[in-house]
């Protein structure tokens, strides 16, 4: 579907840009022309530029809508669980009971690691941060399916899509055993997805656990709260990865990498640390106060987002389910979750919070919720990107099958030294 074209005018010169209408959001100008003309554009960050077509995920931060294949992400985690998110995410529909059942089944098949991956773990110091492991880890899963590497097989890519989504869980829970010097615990197959993901956490050769229905809940929302949101760093680097063919073990433990980095995943981690420095509900008015001074540089970790200019609609959700969670386990008097309810309240009713925007995010409730299940900060980005796998796993397969796909190829604006001839080391 195409708009009318654009125009650029340089110099003398006309330019003319075809403009292409999406199905919902701005037109995008087509620059593709540009590079035969003897220009290319200047984007850094590419915060105005299109990277690709996608039919998955839909964002509009003016709104506030984040919709998975048009399906508005509140009736999504209302009404469905992780695994038929993941099943919408990669095929286009909602599957009916048959393929619900069969897609859940075949998952449930894969939940083991090669036996002797256990090795590998043992390669790292106890100490290591999960998200090192987790990078690792998938990477390697790459030497133990080779036939994987047949990009162009949609056999092997469905095979692999379905490894990546059932053993991640168990590589991130292990990643914490690890770390907390407990042996493993696999995989129970006739648990659910986020049951089975606390149970590998939290149970231990002597001593059971079963997590109840309402907190296997909370997490299994928050997978999906997690699951896509376009074309983020993390996901732009699983398709600039993919985009060389490059196997799909490889493409995964990219975008986790890149997930990894403060300024991308670490957010509800932030959250916890800023209450944690607050230390007492009296101090809350003093941090209140000096996020509203502008000379301070101070900001509350948790509220506004960067792409949703207005209530993220993921909030909403996560902070029901915070509720439920805080309800479920008797946290209400927990000193840090009075903290968080406390400066939830003054965000909800503060004339400067309300003017400027500044709702509490998802990562604010979600770091609540994931503290009020036991899972540590240094866990929180590890559970982040199980979720993501699943989008991650949906964008790399649409793009691999794209018509005219090519390998990424960003160009730049040169600033170093023109042409200059070489000197000997004894002439200088």
């Amino acid at each position: 579907m195409t708009s009318p074209n654009a125009t650029l005018q340089i110099g003398g010169q006309s330019i003319e840009l075809p403009t292409l209408r999406g199905s919902l959001g701005p037109d995008v100008i087509d620059t593709r022309a540009l590079g035969s003309q003897g220009y290319f554009t200047y984007d850094p960050g590419f915060l105005s530029t299109a990277s690709c077509s996608s039919s998955i995920t839909y964002i509009d931060g003016d709104q506030g809508l984040l919709y998975y294949r048009g399906y508005p992400i509140e009736q999504i985690a209302e009404g469905s669980d992780f695994l038929e998110t993941a099943y919408l995410l990669w095929n286009g529909e909602l599957p009916n009971v048959e393929q619900k059942q069969e897609f859940d089944a075949l998952v449930s098949q894969h939940t083991m690691l090669h036996d002797q991956m256990l090795s590998l773990y043992k390669g790292f110091r106890r100490d290591a941060h999960p998200m090192a492991v987790m990078v690792s880890i998938i990477g390697a899963m790459a030497a133990f399916y080779p036939e994987s590497g047949d990009v162009a097989d949609a056999k092997q890519r469905e095979i692999s899509m379905f490894r990546l989504l059932a053993k991640v869980p168990t590589v991130a829970a292990w990643s914490y055993k690890y770390n907390k010097g407990e042996p493993f615990i696999y995989p129970q197959n006739h648990m659910g997805y986020a049951e089975n993901f606390l149970y590998m956490l939290h149970a231990t050769p002597c001593e059971d656990y079963q997590p109840s229905p309402v907190l296997a809940r909370a997490l299994d929302r928050i997978f999906i709260l997690h699951a896509d949101h376009e074309q983020n760093a993390s996901t732009s680097t699983v398709r600039m990865a993919g985009s060389s063919y490059a196997n799909p073990f490889a493409c995964i433990a990219a975008g986790t990498a890149c997930l990894w980095g403060p300024l991308h995943g670490g957010a509800n981690a932030s959250v916890l640390a800023m209450l944690a420095e607050m230390g007492d509900v009296s101090r809350i008015g003093e941090y209140v106060n000096r996020a509203k001074d502008k000379t301070s540089g101070f900001r509350l970790m948790g509220f506004g987002h960067r792409v949703y200019k207005n209530m993220d609609p993921r909030a909403a959700i996560m902070r029901q389910t915070c509720y439920e969670v805080l309800d479920e386990l008797g946290l209400h008097d927990d000193p840090l979750f009075k903290m968080a309810l406390k400066l939830e309240q003054i965000a909800l009713e503060d004339d400067y919070f309300i003017k400027k925007k500044l709702y509490p995010n998802v990562d604010f409730y979600s770091g609540i919720v994931l503290r009020a299940l036991g899972i540590p900060t240094s866990m929180f980005t590890a559970i982040f990107a199980l979720a993501r796998t699943a989008g991650w796993i949906a964008q790399w397969n649409e793009m691999i099958v794209s018509p005219g796909h090519k390998i990424a190829r960003p160009r730049q604006l040169y600033t170093g030294p023109q042409r200059r001839d070489f000197v000997p080391v004894s002439a200088r």
